[in-house]
């Protein structure tokens, strides 16, 4: 029995959805439509079920176009299926299951759905009062033989077996499914003869196979010459199940088989707490008991556009959405947000400002041709500012970034959100980084002392559409995380090598638009001896000399700055509260050269050529205090060096050295000491000396 088609069945739902809608009431089935393909499936009647008559009924379509539908007793169709109804609370729970088995089908057993279904049927359980229609319920049957819920499924548990006796898998180099992997002798799905062709040259070691080796403090396994003649004085006797390879997987435990289920999530009320003000990570709530939603991103990468803002919790995201399904947003303006005190309400002030580029939000572009079609506003940018006292919400500012296109504009756009909390009684003044010191992913702190807004911070590119300079925007630079940045200059052919020298050298410095760097999160702006690091330039080329020749014989460029190299210099300052304190010591910026040509082909026509310019950051972590010099025994015996080998005799009386870090090393040796003692005093009292004091 073949499927009908999938374009006349979809038109016979939508033709039963269309004739049953008149029909609906205060009963409805949840879910409305079930895709059956085992022998049971189960649905909620809920709304008014008094004096209420479910009946089931099989549907035949013709041309896959289903019937109108008609409310009656159980007809004589249906044999093969039972309809049980079972009340409960403000509900009747229906269940439609297959009286026959499937033993009259056949099966391919190697590939379970390359037959066609052995049942293919369209059920109808109707709701009626007095024979009058009051809701329905569509089932569509598509049952295959070797379907696992077809069969007798065991409902036993499955036992997983205990990952930490299996460290690896039984054959990590079989790495393709169903094919023979060369070199891997382990590959079950490798015959013999293909086998026997690199059976001379098979993977070694773990990743060959060997999942559980001999480890080499055991006693078995140095038998080799290398082995030190200490070694069997120290070796372990111990069995393979206590092997150090164990316990790199999850403990094993016992799942039960999943249970297919065909209800629906039911969305309960929402919980709103937000009389009693708010505490970290609570959703924002509107007065119409629903959450305040922005546009965030998903673990998933994901876009919501409907998802909760959290109190005391800033983001900075961006969604990729189409033209065609964009909507302009307004809702904000007339939005009424609980401030968290009982009946206090806060309305969000917007602020609306164009785009001053639309390009470097909106890309593959096209307009449709149409007449009298006015134009629209979409948002690019909308940047909310909360401001928080205690566990209320005192202030919402808001400015929208938005961009006029035409109505049947198509294309991509480029969203950006952000949502930052800020308290009360704090003013424009640029957020710490820390306090004291700097916390890992919190932007630069710099400034400026040639202007009078002397606060600013460190650029890199990022980069939009064709990733040219000119549509570039800035992202600032983060502590303690390495980046690495570009864009592409475009060069014309009336350009000279001083012009593409002067152009390169004036895009790097943009990105440094600083003279000091904060060495702490909390450095003040307004005194610059208060922390502040000036930035050393190394190599400045100088631009001014005129020296240069316009183009030299070959057409090349020499020493174009390409590159701008940032290294900053950091250390751990001390602890607060048991946390490490992060500080800079010290920033440089090198630019870096090279030689360029201009590439034209054949003929150079009236076109320009991209030079690609970047700029990386890396930051390196310099030790407190100088590391302790290498001891000549570190130098001169290296097999007994306590890094390289596992040997370590400057560690023998470990608890007594320095380099046990548990305790302080006065009381260590205090204890030591004591231990010493008692060892002097017992070899005092024992037998040999007892004699010589009687003698």
């Amino acid at each position: 029995m073949g499927l009908p088609p999938p374009a006349p069945l979809l038109l016979g739902l939508l033709l039963l959805l269309d004739v049953l809608r008149p029909l609906w009431g205060d009963l409805v089935f949840i879910p409305a439509f079930i895709r059956m393909t085992g022998p049971a499936v189960s649905a909620s009647l809920v709304g008014g079920t008094e004096d209420v008559t479910v009946s089931l009924a099989l549907l035949q379509d013709k041309e896959g176009l289903l019937p109108t539908p008609a409310c009656g007793a159980l007809t004589n169709e249906t044999g093969d299926w039972s309809l049980t109804v079972t009340p409960s609370v403000s509900a009747l729970d229906v269940t439609v299951r297959l009286k026959r088995g499937l033993q009259g089908c056949s099966a391919n057993e190697t590939d379970p759905f390359s037959e066609p279904p052995c049942i293919v049927q369209t059920l109808l359980v109707s709701a009626s009062h007095n024979s009058s229609c009051l809701a329905h319920l569509l089932i569509r049957v598509e049952i295959y033989a070797n379907s696992s819920l077809a069969r007798n499924a065991s409902e036993n548990v499955t036992v997983i077996p205990n990952q930490v006796y299996q460290p690896l898998g039984p054959c990590p180099c079989n790495l393709t499914a169903g094919a023979c992997d060369v070199r891997c002798c382990c590959d079950q799905e490798c015959s013999s003869d293909l086998t026997g062709l690199f059976r001379e040259a098979c993977f070694t070691g773990v990743f060959g196979g060997d999942v559980n080796p001999l480890f080499d403090q055991l006693c078995s396994a140095q038998g080799a010459p290398e082995a030190p003649g200490w070694f069997p004085f120290l070796c372990v006797q111990s069995p393979l199940a206590n092997s150090p390879f164990l316990g790199y997987f999850y403990h094993g435990s016992v799942s039960s088989r999943p249970q297919a289920s065909a209800e629906v999530y039911l969305h309960t009320d929402l919980r709103d707490f937000s009389d009693f003000g708010y505490k970290q990570g609570d959703p924002i709530m509107t007065v119409d008991k629903a959450y305040f939603t922005i546009p965030q991103v998903s673990l998933a990468g994901q876009c919501l556009q409907n998802a909760p803002v959290a109190f005391l919790q800033n983001f900075d995201v961006q969604c990729t959405t189409s033209l065609e399904v964009s909507q302009e947003q307004d809702g904000i303006i007339n939005a009424k947000i609980k401030n968290g005190v009982l009946g206090g309400i806060v309305t969000p002030r917007v602020i609306y400002e164009e785009a001053t580029d639309p390009d470097k939000f909106i890309t593959r572009t096209e307009t449709l041709l149409s007449n009298g079609s006015a134009p629209r506003n979409v948002n690019v940018e909308e940047h909310y500012i909360f401001r928080w006292n205690n566990n209320t919400i005192s202030e919402i500012n808001v400015k929208i970034i938005r961009v006029a296109i035409n109505a049947h504009q198509k294309g991509i756009m480029t969203q950006r959100f952000t949502v930052k909390f800020l308290s009360y009684n704090s003013g424009d003044e640029k957020e710490f980084s820390g306090n004291p010191g700097y916390q890992l992913g919190k932007p630069l702190r710099a400034l400026n002392a040639n202007r009078v807004n002397n606060m600013t911070t460190l650029h890199l590119w990022q980069s939009a559409g064709r990733g040219l300079c000119t549509s570039a925007t800035f992202k600032p630079i983060l502590f303690g995380e390495n980046a690495l940045s570009g864009c592409l200059l475009e060069v014309g052919t009336s350009e000279n090598c001083t012009q593409l020298r002067e152009n390169a050298v004036e895009l790097l410095d943009s990105l440094i638009q600083a003279t000091h760097v904060a060495m702490r999160g909390n450095s003040n702006y307004n005194d610059p001896s208060d922390g502040w690091v000036e930035i050393i330039r190394a190599d400045a080329p100088d631009t001014d000399t005129g020296a240069d020749p316009s183009v030299s014989v070959n057409g090349i460029c020499t020493d174009i700055p390409a590159r701008l190299n940032v290294r900053i210099l950091s250390s751990d300052a001390g602890a607060v509260e048991g946390i490490t304190q992060q500080e800079i010591l010290g920033i440089e910026t090198r630019l870096s050269l090279v030689n360029w040509q201009f590439q034209c082909g054949l003929t150079c026509e009236d076109k320009a050529d991209l030079f690609p310019v970047s700029a990386s950051v890396q930051f390196i972590k310099i030790p407190a205090q100088l590391p302790r010099p290498p001891t000549r025994f570190q130098i001169n015996f290296t097999e007994y060096d306590c890094n390289r080998n596992e040997v370590c005799w400057p560690q023998l009386l470990y608890p007594v050295t320095r380099y046990y870090q548990g305790e302080p090393y006065s009381q260590c040796m205090a204890k030591g000491l004591l231990l010493v003692s008692f060892f002097m005093l017992a070899v005092f009292l024992s037998s040999p000396w007892a004699k010589t004091c009687q003698v």
